[in-house]
């Protein structure tokens, strides 16, 4: 495909070059800020929908190993991490899950938990008190509707306590394969900048992006996105001089260009910097995170 069927200007020399991430060294580099693109305002669904699944192409080779960020080991443990992870980063949840599931490893267990023991296991995550009541109603109801064992359909899950679509397509997504498009905050601020939507309401984000991209890439278009946001593509500060996308970017221009400072921005294995899991796949170029109140 030519770059003027996909409605985008082609690259040019002095955009970085692309990186293949298979080590916690191999951040982008580039010795000069990449050009702005030359995305007509006019852009027709047909050329947004190939840039849109371009620079899914380029991002599956800047992060092949993206990943969902929580620790689990089976389909409750997500649910359970899922449910605390917000307002609070996964790192957080990961560094508490450990002495929770240690304590209640079970819907069951969870269930028959005393309240006031639950929320101070659970207190570095935020907003404990509400977490509480919502980890004990789902897993009543689990234990109560079916037979200890998380569903495996979105319906059955957006109605258990404390779930909605985005908590569900997770676990669907993650612990089932179930395809679905899990839209946090990382990736509606993205899809927006790369103007793929001006949709605010996440089920409405989540119904164009379907609507650009198949089925199959679902699960994996949201760890990439997600990924992007987290590393490069920052909500305050973006790194736009170190991002390997930004020949596609329509928002290129809104942080920092000069590639050295960009790169001073980047974080996580992209930095150098240890991720979120403290049990990462053994795929992740990038160090462990370190238990909670490890030096």
């Amino acid at each position: 495909m030519t770059s003027s069927e996909s409605g985008t200007t082609p690259r040019t020399s002095a955009a970085p070059k692309k990186p293949r991430a298979t080590k916690a060294s191999t951040a982008p580099k580039a010795s000069s800020a990449p050009k702005a693109p030359k995305i007509p305002k006019g852009e027709s669904h047909l050329a947004l929908v190939r840039r849109a699944r371009r620079i899914n192409r380029e991002l599956a080779e800047v992060y092949p190993y993206a990943h969902p960020e929580l620790d689990f080991r089976n389909p409750f443990e997500l649910l359970v991490a899922t449910v605390l992870s917000a307002q609070t980063t996964d790192l957080r949840v990961n560094q508490t899950t450990p002495a929770l599931f240690a304590a209640y490893p079970t819907p069951e267990d969870m269930a028959a938990a005393v309240p006031e023991e639950m929320e101070e296991l659970i207190r570095p995550t935020g907003f404990f008190r509400a977490k509480t009541r919502s980890l004990l109603g789902l897993s009543a109801a689990l234990r109560d509707d079916f037979g200890g064992e998380v569903p495996g359909r979105l319906e059955d899950l957006v109605k258990l306590p404390g779930v909605g679509r985005k908590t569900a397509n997770v676990v669907l997504g993650n612990a089932f394969g179930v395809p679905g498009i899990t839209v946090d905050t990382h990736f509606g601020r993205l899809v927006r900048r790369w103007k793929w939507t001006d949709e605010e309401d996440p089920v409405k984000v989540e119904a164009v992006i379907a609507d650009i991209f198949p089925k199959s890439e679902w699960t994996m278009l949201s760890h990439r996105v997600i990924f992007h946001g987290r590393r490069i593509c920052h909500a305050r500060k973006p790194a736009c001089g170190a991002c390997p996308i930004a020949p596609l970017c329509p928002s290129y221009g809104e942080g920092e260009t000069d590639p050295e400072k960009a790169r001073k921005l980047l974080k996580y294995e992209m930095g150098g910097y240890p991720g979120q899991r403290l049990s990462p796949p053994a795929d992740f170029p990038g160090k462990p995170a370190p238990a909670l109140g490890a030096a």
